[in-house]
């Protein structure tokens, strides 16, 4: 899915189900019967379907499973014109780079990208990870496993946060 409204969101993790989940929640396949209720909705109410609400906006979600892969993809995205407008890092990724050795180098290729540090185990606290990276709204925390509201709205509000600067 590519369109104006699309965000591109790239998943760092090891775990080949986490990114199912990921892509269950922020891709969530569109009902067939989504256009005859906004049409019923219409006749009923005497109002015009809103075709696209917030929530619904588009992702379009990358994976990577090692934090090199990541920043390689990130590097990439940036070279082609299409930079990502969010990652979503886990912690712990064995047997490669860590989430916060991943977030450095991620910091390096380019500083304004949003992250989401996600894991149910961290091996730092976030306070250790706020001293190294400092307090940021580009930098955010969520636990695993994470409800799928919290997550969206993250990804909705974060994402919107490199749109809003201009920073693409």
């Amino acid at each position: 899915m590519t369109s104006e409204n699309t965000k591109r969101i790239l998943i760092i993790d090891d775990s080949e189900a986490i990114h199912r989940d990921f892509r269950r929640v922020l891709c969530p396949p569109r009902s067939a019967n989504w256009d005859r209720l906004a049409l019923m909705e219409e006749e009923l109410l005497g109002t015009a379907p809103v075709k696209e609400s917030a929530a619904e906006q588009g992702f379009e979600v990358d994976s990577a499973f090692q934090g090199k892969e990541g920043v390689a993809k990130v590097e990439r995205a940036l070279e082609q014109g299409r930079p990502y407008s969010l990652v979503i890092l886990d912690y712990r990724m064995p047997p490669g780079w860590n989430g916060v050795e991943t977030l450095r180098h991620l910091r390096e290729v380019d500083p304004s990208l949003p992250v989401v540090l996600c894991s149910a185990y961290s091996d730092y606290s976030w306070g250790e990870i706020l001293q190294e990276f400092g307090e940021s709204p580009l930098l955010s925390e969520l636990r695993k496993p994470f409800d799928g509201r919290e997550l969206r709205q993250k990804a909705l509000s974060l994402s919107g946060m490199r749109e809003d600067s201009h920073v693409m």
